[in-house]
């Protein structure tokens, strides 16, 4: 099969996954059925391993910056000075975790630790996937993101609804 028939399968993948997760309502709905989508595709082992065209990676994170850098908004930094106290300690604790946890799980399950302190590191799937490209060790990134990602989608709007029902119905008022 042409490399070409071979991006349109995957492409069709990740667009009916994307499509078919907005339907569910969870937070990045669209990410996620894409990511699954072309996933499931990819490991099915029916179709080669996708190559995309020289710039194309490049173009991609261009624009996964454009749409982060996009909502960083005046409103976002006015927050921000509100807020530095929590972003420092947000940021510091989720690194020293991060640290911690993938280094005890390479030493513990004896993975290679760049995938499991990359897997562990509290960024998106997208950056530390591009990030574990560069030390070729992308798609192992990529999967253990994978797996957090969707857990934490699914998982957290349900805690933070109970948590929500729960504190409502124990106010002080």
């Amino acid at each position: 099969m042409s490399s070409l028939a071979t991006l349109a399968i995957y492409l069709l993948a990740g667009l009916g996954g994307g499509l078919l997760a907005l339907r569910t309502g969870i937070p990045a709905a669209p990410l996620a059925g894409a990511l699954l989508g072309a996933g499931l595709v990819s490991m099915s082992g029916r179709w080669e391993v996708a190559h995309w065209p020289p710039g194309t990676r490049t173009g991609l994170e261009i624009a996964i910056g454009t749409v982060i850098g996009t909502g960083l908004t005046s409103t976002a930094l006015n927050e921000l000075r509100q807020l530095w106290r929590p972003a420092i300690l947000i940021t510091v604790s989720l690194v020293a975790t991060g640290l911690v946890v993938g280094l005890w799980s390479s030493r513990l399950l004896g993975v290679n630790p760049i995938i499991t302190l990359l897997g562990a590191a509290p960024g998106g799937i997208s950056g530390m996937s591009l990030v574990g490209a560069e030390f070729g060790v992308g798609a192992a990134v990529a999967a253990l993101h994978a797996v957090r990602l969707i857990t934490v989608l699914l998982v957290v709007p349900t805690v933070i609804r109970l948590v929500l029902s729960f504190t409502a119905g124990h106010s002080s008022s």
